[in-house]
């Protein structure tokens, strides 16, 4: 019986070298493929974030008529022109569409429209005193005015408050993967998408900056515009940080450390301010609804008893 032939070590190793080789090149055309795939996400959600207000304010059937109509009240009321300081309020309260100013504008008009006419239609024609008419046509449309105002404050406050309450954690995972030698760019990529599931706010902020980055801007440039965004002061101290740090060669690591802890200082002296304030605060709705209640039942009795005996 013979013996199967067997090969030499020198064809084994070879035949292992080439394999692995093989193997290495198809699992980096894959890794490669993969990348690319999730770059082309990433820009494509990116943009639709970008676009999100724009789609919004654009939709289909009645709506679609009535914000192009509200936009074309704005358009005429502003003669076609925006402030800057209206574009930035807006941007900052996440509407970031082209026509969102307009519409904006057209919306305040035809409400100061509308309260006009639906108070001067119930008052006037009432019996009501010729003072009270007038104040209730002025007050009214001056209230639905300033209505859109109000909103866009209080959007603002709770934007730029959550990016300042959860910017420390963006902080200390963008720590974490710097130290994990990941660069800066790749470790705010996946600091974006893992705040996604505690902050979309900031995860859109993080990739919108991501994208200006992978459009040429500098990075630098494209933080400085996310701290215009969200009107968070903080995100400004990480730029300069950042900065500094690549200018002088220190570590980066070292200093979104420190930065981290000092951004959760501040946050302790925030928290410490709002509970000291918050004693004034109390005062008024204690004044208004508390008060008259505990005087009603400390002195309502006596009251009863008085008029009885009267």
């Amino acid at each position: 019986m013979s013996e199967l032939p067997t090969s030499s070590p020198a064809a084994a190793l070879a035949a292992i070298a080439f394999l692995t080789g093989v193997a290495t090149i198809c699992l980096g055309g894959a890794g490669l493929v993969a990348l690319a795939a999730r770059r082309e996400r990433e820009v494509a959600r990116a943009r639709t974030i970008e676009d999100a207000p724009r789609h919004a304010n654009a939709p289909q059937g009645l709506r679609a008529q009535l914000f192009d109509g509200l936009r074309r009240i704005g358009d005429a009321a502003s003669s076609g022109k925006v402030t800057a300081s209206l574009r930035a309020d807006l941007v900052r309260a996440g509407f970031h569409g082209r026509s969102t100013p307009a519409v904006y504008l057209g919306t305040k008009v035809f409400l100061l429209s509308l309260g006009t006419l639906v108070a001067a239609g119930a008052l006037l024609p009432s019996g009501a005193p010729l003072g009270a008419k007038l104040c209730a046509v002025v007050f009214v449309p001056a209230l639905l005015f300033f209505a859109p105002n109000i909103i866009l404050a209080w959007r603002k406050s709770v934007r730029t408050r959550e990016v300042q309450q959860r910017l420390p954690d963006a902080v200390d995972l963008l720590e974490i993967c710097v130290s994990a030698g990941m660069a800066v760019d790749a470790a705010w990529k996946a600091v974006a998408n893992e705040s996604r599931r505690v902050s979309p706010v900031l995860a859109d902020e993080m990739e919108l900056t991501d994208l200006e980055v992978s459009l040429g801007v500098d990075r630098a440039t494209a933080m400085r515009h996310m701290a215009q965004r969200t009107g968070a002061d903080d995100i400004s101290s990480l730029v300069a940080l950042l900065v500094q740090a690549e200018r002088f060669g220190s570590s980066i690591a070292d200093a979104l450390r420190i930065f981290a802890r000092s951004l959760r200082q501040i946050q302790s002296t925030r928290a410490e301010e709002a509970a000291e304030k918050m004693a004034v605060k109390l005062l008024f709705p204690m004044v208004l609804f508390l008060f008259p209640a505990l005087l009603l039942v400390l002195v309502g009795p006596a009251v009863i008893m008085f008029l009885k005996s009267i």
